[in-house]
């Protein structure tokens, strides 16, 4: 299986060095000059602007999600009495524009590229219904999952949506697999990268229209574990959600499951985008002018409870959260409800569904006041969260501790 981060790099090094379709240097050039800024921009952060005809399309009530024009985080309180997977209701909504309504009896996935033997396929939704079906559960994560707490905690300036913990969701995605799509379509052995492309309205920052959503996986990727999923749930995919069809590409940044699935190019050379060499990359002191690759998630907990919640005092609390790592299970969580002082391992609840996070527990009977509740998590692999993120300018991967205020009376 291929790592994010490898390939990433691997792809940055040929797009410096010139080899380039898609996007190229002279893009970016003509991309920061127009924007006025030598450093990277934050495609979340001019997706905060309303978009016309409003930007989602599902209800979002305050008590549910915390909204960002066309974004929408959940808020953890609403996962309170929940089961393992996330209802739909509440799955957070990451858009770069405004959700399109697609017709489904109109929509077609076009296949196409030099990687294919007999040049374009085009599937209908019917046609991918009728393909051998697979289910998958596992999360879906905004790279800028916890962004806030840069600033917040730890008095970093980032840029981008101000997500708190919320912009991840679980779910079991039900579709078929896109090694099954791509040797439908006739793939052949000099396939070298895959691009698919959303139907979302063409994103535009600086005055530079950038065209639809798009970012390139590698073949090898492609044909492991990648699903082009039409139910979440055990419904068809919401407007919100990519409706008909979407891309879920497991254990890599959200960025990747592209929404609104329209095309797949497969390509015998190597893709780019701006979405894989401006956006979605780090950037700030310590790491190279061009950015350096991501690898997958980090490890993250958070309580099933509102910030400056207020709890009941003189008698016991039941303190629940989740706790959730891209490289793995959960091995155990580590609960503090002083600030840190004193720490006891939570109560693992139910079991862990395709790894996507881990449900705890914990019993409290607190004193009157205000008090700081932390969770840190350690998945199977040693990756705890440490007390400290590293900071980069677009508040990618917070990993640290996040500190949770409640009042107790």
């Amino acid at each position: 299986m291929v790592t994010e981060g490898a390939y990433d790099g691997r792809r940055l090094r040929q797009w410096l060095d010139g080899e380039a379709r898609g996007f190229s240097r002279r893009d970016l050039m003509k991309l920061t000059a127009a924007v006025g800024a030598g450093t990277a921009l934050a495609p979340d952060a001019a997706a905060a602007a309303p978009a016309p005809g409003g930007p989602i399309v599902k209800p979002l009530p305050p008590e549910l999600f915390r909204v960002f024009g066309a974004n929408a985080e959940m808020r953890w309180s609403a996962m309170d009495g929940q089961g393992y997977l996330v209802p739909v209701d509440r799955f957070f909504v990451r858009n770069h524009t405004r959700t399109p309504v697609i017709d489904a009896a109109t929509w077609r996935l076009h296949v196409t590229g030099a990687g294919l033997r007999h040049g374009p396929v085009e599937l209908t939704y019917a046609d991918l219904r009728r393909l051998p079906a697979h289910t998958v559960t596992t999360p879906v994560e905004c790279a800028g999952n916890g962004r806030s707490f840069f600033t917040t905690q730890q008095g970093e300036t980032v840029s981008g949506t101000a997500w708190q913990l919320g912009a991840i969701g679980v779910a079991r995605w039900r579709g078929v697999r896109l090694s099954t799509v791509l040797r439908h379509a006739g793939l052949t052995r000099h396939a070298v990268d895959v691009l698919p492309v959303g139907l979302d309205d063409n994103f535009v920052t600086g005055g530079v229209d950038l065209g639809p959503v798009r970012r390139p996986l590698p073949i090898r990727k492609a044909l492991h574990d990648v699903l082009v999923a039409y139910e979440m749930n055990g419904q068809p995919l919401p407007p919100d959600h990519g409706f008909p069809v979407r891309l879920i590409v497991p254990h890599w940044i959200g960025i990747a499951s592209i929404k609104w699935l329209g095309s797949i190019e497969v390509a015998d050379e190597p893709l780019f985008s701006p979405w894989n060499t401006q956006f979605y990359r780090l950037f700030g002191p310590g790491f190279p002018a061009e950015g350096q690759p991501f690898d997958r998630q980090v490890v993250k907990s958070a309580f099933e409870l509102d910030r400056d919640a207020q709890l009941p005092a003189g008698r016991p609390v039941r303190l629940r959260g989740r706790s959730w790592s891209a490289s793995g299970r959960i091995r155990h969580v580590d609960v503090s409800t002083d600030g840190g002082g004193r720490w006891r391992r939570a109560r693992p609840v139910g079991g862990s569904e395709g790894a996507a996070w881990q449900r705890w527990e914990l019993d409290w009977r607190p004193e009157p006041g205000r008090h700081e509740l932390l969770a840190r998590a350690t998945d199977v692999h040693g990756n705890t969260q440490p007390d400290v993120a590293v900071h980069n300018d677009l508040g990618y991967l917070f990993d640290a501790v996040v500190r949770h205020p409640v009042v107790v009376a």
